[in-house]
């Protein structure tokens, strides 16, 4: 039987590639298909398949005078090819016992030019959750330090051509406000190299080879420790939300990402209104129990890119990065919409209001009191203006263009093509970010096109392909002068190790192997475009 399902969705493949290739199609045609797939399908076993084969012949006659687009026959028949590709996904399991991902994960930045033992450690360690970026290149692994943020940074110390002592160095030089821990490994086990790592800054040191347990309770109590670190120095101990300390670290963050994006960022200062009288009239225990709920309710309504802060008293900062001062002003707004419908209960049942001030960062150049100034400015203003209302300053503007982000799908698959532009269609985004997806049925057709040569550009993209496969579209994407600009995601083989190693080495930011869980493609795919806002 099994041999007999692959043919069905072989036939599936040719046909959809059949019609691709032609201007229009006749309804009969699409009838008659549609018939053949309600057949075959339940005598297969396929039976979502075959039902909604079946309902579909219920809504059309064989004989219509119509002419169909391939666009409107994928539409129409869209469940049918996303079956068909979860009836193979579930056939084939890659690897048991995998975790769905979140993309609220731990983030591991793992750099080794040993392509082997990166598949290995990708592997092992996104079985128990974490999310592992590779890095083969060392050049890459700056960069990507920047875009990942991660929670933990492995770092081998002799690679093809770079010394890893020089990446540590730099990440701990340059990122000096940043609480991430990096842990040495290495081959060679000498008291010098040992001694070395520490003197550097290294949090640790593993040597080659390793118990992988034992790696990863090493690890984990890295993470724990970043973890305790900013709760006990950045986050304010009442509300559990980061206190002003951690301002200047977000700043130089927000400094580093402007001066490679260039996008709009904006800053809110909210104050409890009257929250004096809850104490005089509640007692401070009620009062505490308002902040702490505030805090968690700024917490729970703001995007995961956003950082609230409590500055001091009732007064809380929040910053916005890649929004602009209106969009701001709209998420706050809507925040203080909510939090009018909060109630707390002491002697009485009440409720609290708040208003606030946003700002435009328009020049990250410039220190932070320059913007919160403003902020602070405009809340005064809604403080004057009878109070529970958002301000925005006057000084601000909103004259920045929507961001694009192109995101293109090379994949000869048709059945992968048009399942994976469904979802990247409906990944969720930011007002102010724009998503212009194509689909292209080999690289060469990609390689040929000048749709990407513009803005930021997510390529997903097959491994193996007719004309041109993946490896030469990634090494002709990374042989140009901006290829800073994209973003690869490979799709490989289980068994095309050998090519997943090239992928790496070429410089893709991430893999996935064939066939993938849907909702693990929807998480890795999110997690690649909030590293492009």
């Amino acid at each position: 039987m099994e041999k007999y399902t692959k043919h069905f969705f072989n036939n599936v493949r040719k046909k959809l590639q059949e019609w691709e290739a032609a201007v229009s199609i006749p309804h009969e045609e699409v009838y008659r298909f549609i018939h053949s797939m309600a057949g075959s399908a339940s005598v297969l076993g396929l039976h979502k398949i075959g039902d909604r084969a079946r309902e579909l012949m219920g809504q059309y006659e064989e004989k219509e005078e119509r002419i169909w687009t391939i666009s409107e026959v994928k539409e129409e028949l869209f469940d049918i090819i996303q079956f068909c590709y979860q009836y193979e996904e579930e056939s084939t399991e890659v690897f048991p016992g995998k975790q769905t991902r979140t993309g609220e994960e731990p983030v591991l930045l793992l750099i080794d030019d040993d392509t082997s033992f990166l598949m290995y450690m990708k592997e092992e360690l996104e079985k128990i959750g974490w999310y592992v970026v590779p890095i083969a290149n060392p050049d890459k692994a700056v960069m990507s330090y920047y875009d990942v943020k991660p929670d933990c940074a492995i770092i081998d110390i002799y690679m093809d051509g770079t010394n890893g002592f020089e990446v540590l160095d730099f990440f701990k030089k340059k990122l000096k406000q940043q609480f991430i821990p990096t842990v040495m490994v290495s081959a060679e086990n000498s008291k010098e190299v040992r001694i070395k790592s520490y003197q550097m800054g290294a949090d640790d040191f593993i040597a080659k080879p390793f118990d992988l347990e034992e790696f990863i309770v090493r690890v984990k109590r890295q993470m724990e420790r970043k973890k305790q670190m900013e709760e006990l120095v950045l986050i304010d101990e009442l509300t559990l939300v980061y206190n002003r300390k951690y301002l200047g670290q977000a700043y130089a963050q927000l400094q580093s990402d402007w001066a490679r994006r260039g996008d709009s960022y904006s800053v809110a200062v909210l104050d409890l209104d009257h929250f004096k009288g809850v104490n005089d009239r509640y007692g401070h225990l009620v009062g505490d129990l308002v902040l702490k709920k505030f805090a968690s309710h700024l917490k729970s309504e703001t995007r995961i890119q956003d950082t609230v802060f409590r500055f001091g008293g009732e007064e809380f900062v929040i910053i916005f990065p890649s929004t602009s001062v209106k969009e701001a002003f709209e998420l706050v707004d809507d925040i203080r919409k909510g939090f009018n419908q909060v109630m707390f209960q002491a002697e009485e049942e009440f409720s609290c209001s708040f208003s606030a001030g946003v700002a435009e960062i328009a020049d990250p150049t410039k220190p932070f009191d320059t913007w919160l100034k403003l902020a602070d400015h405009a809340l005064y203003e809604a403080k004057g203006n009878g109070r529970n209302n958002v301000k925005i300053d006057r000084k601000s503007s909103d004259n920045i263009p929507h961001k694009m982000i192109k995101i293109a799908i090379v994949d000869d698959d048709p059945i992968i093509r048009t399942v994976m532009k469904d979802i990247v269609s409906k990944l969720p985004g930011d007002t102010h970010i724009q998503y212009d997806i194509q689909t292209f049925n080999d690289g060469a057709a990609f390689v040929g096109s000048d749709w990407h040569v513009s803005h930021p550009c997510l390529v997903i993209l097959d491994g193996v392909m007719p004309k041109m496969d993946g490896l030469e579209v990634l090494e002709r994407i990374r042989s140009r002068s901006d290829s800073d600009r994209y973003k690869v995601l490979m799709l490989t083989s289980r068994k095309s190790e050998k090519d997943i190693s090239r992928s790496l080495q070429l410089g893709a930011d991430d893999y996935m192997t064939k066939p993938f869980k849907l909702l693990e493609l929807e998480a890795r795919l999110g997690q690649m475009l909030r590293r492009m806002r």
